[in-house]
């Protein structure tokens, strides 16, 4: 792919614009790779209009028959959504994207829907519409776009997020239907941490989908293949746009109960459990440094004190956090399976939705609602028939294994904000390990 009339941005014009757009350029070049050119323009914002894109004087290169233009829709303190500059599916997509939790925020966001879709003028929406970027692809080209057209058998547009730094941040795509309806999700792995996530959640869905869950719906697996050497699993759209409805904290205690016993349950003390053991492998395996020297020495004191205690082990979810999942009429909706796995402490997916609500929703400081994880857990996971011993057990386990994935992915290098470990993490982990 080539890049053309790339324009320097100014302070604050997209938002997160240094990291945001170098990373737009790596994933346009592996999504749209050459011959196709893409053009950036950065400076002047897309002309929606009532047709797909199309070639303006002065814009670049010329386009090719099937060439398209699409809008960066600015994001609140995020990256901007790139969605096609037909006004009728960049309003569809910005709909079906956002998930705004309160009313005024649903508001703003049906408001942009309504000048999008009713193609306002430039200056109007000069707030919401930071860009434009330009495909354009010779005939026979090979796509993200026309490999998915292929694979689905149908024709799409597609939209792309990727979201803010961190070690496994992946273009999602967003597939729509020629009228706008939604047709899917495709995620693209496109490197060896990605990738392997991908694949990951692939094989999760696959084992769901057998599982007849009743107080969860899932994603359905509709296309997975390699492309270029890169993983594309493609997903159902679940309805997570229709209004929310209360989530009441039986229910999700028991969705999370469910899940738990997808594989079966049992019973092992902790200093036998296979799970200890794998937790010491994947953390033996980062790198040398003294966040893993503090966590296995801090490993190696739970064990000692913690090893008789018996902890039920189940599935799960990997990252139940509050945007990963959407109670709504048509029930309890989620997804982002990437992280799913088997043989772990009864509970952690309840003390990973309460301390993300905490970190991420609230903006409470990270290390405060860490070292509170502990406290609160007897409480927190008293539903799940855990004693308050091992409620602080599975807590301190729970934060451990945390640091241990951010460690093993390279968070920190990557740019996440709670990347490091070290500073809000291990804190805890150290204060509750000595409660033990």
């Amino acid at each position: 792919m080539s890049w053309v009339q790339q324009a320097q941005v100014p302070a604050g014009e997209v938002t997160g614009s240094p990291d945001w757009l170098a990373c737009l350029h790596e994933m346009c070049d592996l999504l749209w790779p050459p011959p196709t050119v893409v053009t950036l323009d950065s400076k002047r914002p897309a002309r929606l209009g009532l047709a797909g894109s199309r070639r303006r004087p002065g814009s670049g290169p010329a386009a090719a028959p099937d060439g398209r233009e699409f809008a960066l829709i600015a994001g609140l303190r995020r990256p901007p959504l790139m969605v096609p500059a037909e006004r009728r599916l960049a309003a569809a997509a910005v709909r079906q994207h956002s998930r705004p939790r309160s009313a005024a925020a649903r508001m703003s966001v049906r408001a942009l829907c309504l000048g999008l879709a009713a193609g306002m003028g430039d200056n109007a929406l000069r707030w919401a519409v930071r860009g434009r970027v330009q495909v354009a692809a010779p005939a026979g080209a090979g796509t993200i776009d026309e490999h998915l057209k292929t694979a689905l058998s149908r024709d799409l547009a597609v939209s792309m997020y990727l979201g803010p730094a961190r070690a496994n941040r992946k273009p999602v795509l967003q597939l729509q239907a020629p009228s706008g309806e939604p047709a899917g999700f495709a995620k693209i792995g496109v490197n060896p941490l990605t990738r392997s996530l991908v694949r990951a959640e692939h094989e999760a869905l696959v084992r769901l989908s057998r599982a007849q869950l009743a107080e969860v719906t899932v994603p359905r697996v509709l296309h997975y293949d390699t492309w270029r050497g890169l993983e594309v699993l493609v997903l159902s759209a679940l309805p997570a746009w229709l209004a929310p409805h209360r989530l009441r904290s039986p229910r999700l205690v028991a969705a999370m109960t469910e899940l738990a016993g997808v594989a079966g349950l049992r019973q092992e003390p902790l200093a036998t459990s296979g799970y200890l053991c794998r937790l010491r492998a994947r953390l033996a395996a980062t790198d040398d440094t003294p966040e893993r020297t503090a966590l296995t020495q801090a490993l190696g004191v739970i064990a000692a004190r913690g090893g008789q205690q018996t902890l039920t082990l189940g599935a799960w979810h990997g990252d139940w956090s509050p945007w990963n999942m959407a109670s709504t009429g048509n029930g309890l909706l989620v997804w982002d399976w990437e992280r799913f796995a088997t043989g772990v402490p009864l509970g952690f997916d309840a003390l990973h939705h309460q301390l993300q609500a905490e970190v991420v929703g609230t903006r409470t400081d990270p290390r405060a609602a860490a070292l509170r994880c502990p406290e609160r857990a007897p409480r927190n996971l008293a539903p799940f028939g855990l004693s308050p011993a091992q409620a602080r057990l599975t807590a301190v386990l729970y934060l451990t294994e945390l640091a241990t994935r951010y460690l093993a992915d390279r968070q920190a290098q990557a740019g996440a904000p709670l990347g490091s470990p070290r500073t809000w993490l291990i804190p805890a982990i150290f204060q509750a390990t000595a409660r033990l």
